[in-house]
């Protein structure tokens, strides 16, 4: 599960960051731009005209929401308010609120066959894991990142399964298994010698994020450092 060239992405620092955003103040813009600046010395291939790439599709970034949200209605209005930061498109703004959903109707229990299927609904897409898993990871708009990321989350028996499934998709990887990831923790929760070592490779301050954050929902640390 980890190579020896393990790193965090651009995808775990806007998570981070919106997380941040969430427990202090609502500056979604102010926090990305802080936390992305902090980093443009450590990713290689993740700057490319100032901020753009790490500012790329708001979907990457909602895990924090659908953990926070008190309710739907949060969930749906705070997705898009940190996706038009950087992208006010309206597919960017629906993928953001389907992961965001996604992860506050898991965390309810819903079972997996229904949260597929109301997540199909609300957002016209099409999870049926002979189509969403088709076309492979190289489609790094929208529309063809989130239902395969998603059904990732929804086909898999455990988080570990449903990342694999996300990588082996191929192209965009960090970004489907970001999403994938995800949704995969709040259906099936998370390994806590997996928690652990990804926790290893942050930062002092990414990981003070994480631990604020875990502090803010009651939850255990699963790390033990």
């Amino acid at each position: 599960m980890f190579h020896p060239d393990c790193d965090f992405t651009d995808d775990t620092v806007c998570s981070v960051a919106v997380a941040d955003a969430l427990l202090t103040e609502p500056d979604f813009a102010g926090s990305l731009r802080s936390f992305v600046r902090r980093r443009r010395v450590v990713f290689k291939l993740g700057i490319v005209g100032g901020c753009t790439r790490l500012w790329q599709l708001g979907q990457r970034r909602v895990t924090a929401l659908g953990w926070l949200a008190r309710g739907e209605a949060e969930a749906l209005t705070s997705a898009a308010a940190q996706a038009e930061v950087s992208h006010n498109h309206p597919d960017a703004l629906a993928g953001a609120q389907a992961v965001a959903l996604a992860i506050l109707l898991a965390r309810r229990g819903l079972p997996r066959p229904v949260l597929r299927a109301s997540i199909a609904e609300a957002f016209g897409y099409d999870l049926a894991p002979e189509r969403a898993l088709a076309g492979g990871g190289f489609d790094v708009s929208v529309a063809g990142t989130v239902p395969p990321a998603l059904t990732c989350a929804f086909e898999a028996d455990d988080w570990e399964s449903a990342v694999r499934s996300a990588v082996c998709l191929g192209g965009d990887t960090d970004t489907l298994a970001c999403i994938g990831g995800a949704v995969a923790e709040a259906i099936h929760g998370l390994a806590p010698e997996i928690a652990k070592t990804a926790r290893s490779y942050l930062t002092h301050d990414l990981r003070a994020v994480v631990e604020r954050f875990e502090a803010a929902l009651d939850l255990p640390s699963r790390t033990g450092i």
